[in-house]
């Protein structure tokens, strides 16, 4: 049976928890013609609760076109419900990689973009160093080298910032780039940066953790993708995974090792997010895998 290429919706919602949320917008949704394909949910127990939903579904038999649907589901279950909701998927996220000067995470994105298995536009690569220019072009993207010292930080994000708005970004990857941003930057972009550390978070936040973690002798390394906050390494966490490493490996080899996670998590949070699966409470996450 061939795949269906009807039109896909998702319709992504939180509020606080209550009965009745998950009636009212299967009911909505099918009273108007749509064809739920995948429904998530999931409530938080502390407190009063919060509630989580994502239902993605088939929207060519909608009986009112996407604004209207959306005017009468604020009208009649958002607003009652008080959900913060949004509806998704109309078009491929555009998203900016940023880089340094490593670059086994940056072309793990960029493979599974060429071979189509993230569904994103890669309008640039910007990077503080030159060294991956040739890497970049040979995928036929725009790389920009905008260098950056204590000094002009300020300026290169100014710049940085320019180009995200002229290339419409909704999202930017820091694949292994080794600078930190200024809050102003991460305030621009709040719950729209995705950062990639190389140890597994809360342990060995900040600079060389596979360095300190050879000296403490783990016996786990691992990587943790998160979105980037003010706070350094402190942002929500998307995905984490680890390896197991023993006294025979040097740290050359938790560099090896560790790189191989990072490429894997690195690329399930990016597609998770652009899939819409990450919904951000408070400085934690619900992802729906």
């Amino acid at each position: 049976m061939a795949a269906s290429t009807s039109p896909v919706l998702r319709l992504i919602v939180q509020c606080p928890d209550r009965p009745g949320i998950v009636a009212a917008v299967s009911r909505f949704l099918f009273e108007h013609g749509a064809n739920i394909m995948q429904a998530d949910q999931f409530s938080t127990e502390e407190g009063s609760g919060r509630f989580f939903l994502r239902i993605e579904f088939q929207a060519a038999a909608l009986d009112v076109d996407r604004d209207a649907l959306a005017a009468q589901f604020q009208r009649e279950i958002a607003g009652p419900f008080e959900m913060d909701w949004r509806l998704a998927g109309e078009r491929r996220q555009r998203v900016a990689l940023m880089v340094s000067r490593t670059e086994h995470c940056l072309m793990e994105l960029l493979w599974r973009w060429r071979r189509r298995e993230l569904l994103i536009d890669i309008p640039l690569v910007i990077s503080n160093h030159a060294d991956l220019r040739a890497d970049v072009e040979a995928f036929g993207i725009p790389f920009h080298h905008l260098p950056v010292t204590a000094k002009s930080r300020v300026e290169q994000e100014t710049a940085v910032r320019a180009l995200l708005a002229e290339h419409d970004i909704d999202l930017v990857v820091l694949a292994r780039y080794m600078q930190i941003l200024t809050g102003d930057f991460v305030d621009a972009y709040a719950g729209r940066i995705i950062n990639i550390h190389h140890s597994f978070l809360p342990a060995f936040a900040g600079a060389d953790p596979y360095g300190r973690a050879f000296e403490r002798g783990v016996k786990i390394i691992g990587a943790t993708a998160h979105y980037a906050t003010e706070d350094l390494d402190e942002g929500p966490i998307i995905e984490q995974d680890v390896v197991r490493v023993s006294h025979r490996d040097a740290r050359d080899d938790l560099v090896r090792l560790g790189r191989e996670v990072e490429r894997s998590v690195l690329a399930r949070a990016v597609q998770w997010h652009i899939e819409d699966r990450v919904f951000v409470y408070g400085n934690r996450t619900v992802v729906f895998r």
